[in-house]
């Protein structure tokens, strides 16, 4: 039978943008979010999600199980508990045995742990309950904000490999020019046009429910096309790139992971790339991923931290939820864009932008909080998705957190993170 199993959020790492709005193992790190790639990995079954405060509120909204709540268990079950930030279903997660832990070698930092479900309780309210080490040689946690694209390669193709075998196929139809002898599997509600070419010879491309994918359009596998996403006429989409749900793609896109509802609806390049929700491109806004000296690329985990290294020689913008850029924007090598940043000026986006921050010009300051919700819900309602109350007060929260500009007000509300830069 499968395994009762908590995926937690330990909230360590400097991972934003990525988890700003989102617990961690809900980040997109292929065609599939984490939890959904672990769920569907691992033999087990999702008994419940742990995360940390500011979350709890918009994790409670969307999850089908209870989040941060004590287990509904006998005290003898076992239990498996696994870290958001561990993207792929390892073989020494399922190999745990009962009173086992994982744990990152590197870092220390616990991977998995199966435990009774007394165990668990004692574990997660501060105990102490009796474990055995087990180490993980390799580095299989999220850790950076550029974490992502470690891991993307290997994601994708488990992910690609997961929907040719369980997705409902149908023809490409007539005029649909395919290449190569990779699996190419087309869901039967999605539309590829005439002229368009899919080019399996390198990878397989998945095209998901309800994606649309218009003349002329080529795209080159390993590659996966979300539900609801359109891919523009004329679009390169290039390999190792996911495109999630309700996402408009053009241009050349290359080696991108996009969360969802994000438009690159224009011209412009974009590589090695991690993009989140309601983005917006402007058109020609084009990227650089690779260093004129071909040398690994640095960059800063946070606005005020140190530069690091970050092992990629290959490595875009990551870009946080609700950004924006103008036409002709450039985005430098290994920049990371706060979320709800609007860019406007001539200068390019460089190293790591700070939240909420309106550049034009004239210089830089802070996105008016009203004005920024009153335009993310614009945004989302264009799509058919209502901002709830649970996702606007953390927006709230995060704007406040970073600008220190109290705006709004209501019963029960947590204020420990006011005067927090």
């Amino acid at each position: 039978m499968p395994v009762p199993t908590i995926l937690f959020d330990d909230a360590k790492g400097l991972l934003s943008p990525l988890n700003d709005l989102r617990a961690s193992f809900e980040i997109r790190t292929g065609a599939l979010t984490t939890a959904e790639r672990l769920v569907a990995g691992l033999d087990i079954e999702l008994a419940g999600m742990v995360v940390p405060a500011p979350l709890v509120e918009l994790a409670q909204e969307s999850s089908p199980v209870p989040v941060n709540r004590p287990l509904e268990l006998p005290d003898d079950t076992e239990v498996l508990l696994i870290n958001g930030r561990c993207p792929l279903p390892i073989d020494a997660i399922a190999q745990l045995k009962l009173g086992e832990v994982a744990v990152e070698q590197s870092t220390q930092d616990m991977v998995a742990v199966r435990l009774t479900a007394s165990g668990v309780r004692a574990l997660l309210t501060g105990g102490n309950p009796d474990m055995h080490t087990v180490e993980i040689d390799d580095e299989v946690l999220l850790s950076r904000p550029w974490s992502w694209r470690a891991f993307r390669d290997r994601c994708l193709a488990w992910d690609l490999a997961h929907f040719t075998e369980h997705m409902p196929k149908a023809p490409t139809g007539e005029g649909v020019h395919q290449l190569g002898q990779m699996p190419i599997c087309v869901h039967p509600s999605a539309t590829v046009a005439p002229t368009v070419v899919l080019n399996a010879e390198d990878g397989a491309i998945v095209i998901d429910e309800n994606a649309v994918i218009r003349p002329g359009a080529i795209i080159t596998g390993p590659v996966y096309i979300g539900p609801g996403s359109t891919v523009l006429e004329h679009a390169l989409i290039k390999p190792q790139t996911a495109i999630g749900p309700v996402c408009k793609a053009a241009g050349e896109i290359g080696g991108c992971v996009f969360q969802g509802y994000a438009n690159k609806g224009h011209a412009g390049h974009l590589g090695d790339s991690w993009i989140g929700e309601w983005c917006n491109l402007g058109a020609d806004t084009t990227n650089s991923n690779l260093l004129n000296t071909y040398t690994e690329i640095t960059a800063r985990p946070a606005p005020d931290a140190k530069m690091e290294k970050t092992g990629q020689t290959f490595l875009g913008v990551t870009m946080g939820d609700h950004a924006k850029t103008a036409i002709g924007t450039r985005i430098m090598t290994g920049a990371i864009v706060g979320t709800g940043v609007m860019h406007a000026a001539s200068t390019p986006i460089a190293g790591t932008s700070r939240a909420f921050n309106w550049t034009t010009d004239a210089g830089t300051k802070s996105y008016r909080l009203g004005k920024f919700v009153e335009v993310a819900m614009t945004v989302m309602q264009r799509r058919g998705v209502h901002q709830s109350q649970p996702y606007a007060r953390r927006l709230t929260v995060l704007h406040e957190t970073v600008t220190g500009e109290v705006a709004f007000d209501w019963q029960g509300k947590d204020t420990s993170h006011l005067g927090a830069t």
